[in-house]
């Protein structure tokens, strides 16, 4: 039997702060940059407890899902493997500490988000502030 080579899910957040900020995270590991909160979906974990688990490691803030988003599936969004990551909509309140594989941890306000984000991020953030605007999700 030949070994499968499926694609990796994984979660990404967006989480929205009061003040219309939404916190970023700087990564520690390769791809380097700014990225949404998220990570690896351990064996045996629901998604949103996935979600909810990264964004607490990476940030210490407690996030409450509001909504799933959407879910890319892009083979190339990851230089390092083929993942899908389903994306959760959640708010928090506090100050985000970067920790885990995380350096830094930070609230932007939703007109300064860094260009360029590790991985599809800019286009997930993009979708987001459509979404909010217009209350339009994207087309696939």
């Amino acid at each position: 039997m030949g070994q499968y080579k499926n694609p990796v899910p994984t979660v990404d957040c967006i989480v929205e702060l009061p003040g219309e900020r939404i916190v970023l995270v700087h990564r520690k590991n390769p791809p380097l940059g700014w990225a949404l909160p998220g990570g690896f979906v351990d064996r045996g974990e629901a998604l949103h407890d996935a979600c909810v688990r990264e964004v607490k490691e990476e940030t210490g803030l407690s996030v409450d899902l509001s909504e799933q988003f959407f879910t890319y599936s892009d083979p190339n969004r990851d230089p390092r493997q083929h993942t899908l990551s389903t994306v959760y909509i959640g708010w928090a309140e506090g100050t985000p500490k970067g920790s885990d594989d995380a350096s830094e941890a930070k609230g932007f306000p939703i007109d300064q988000i860094p260009p360029d984000l590790c991985f599809d991020h800019s286009t997930i953030v993009a979708d987001y502030l459509v979404y909010k605007r217009t209350g339009k999700r994207r087309k696939i």
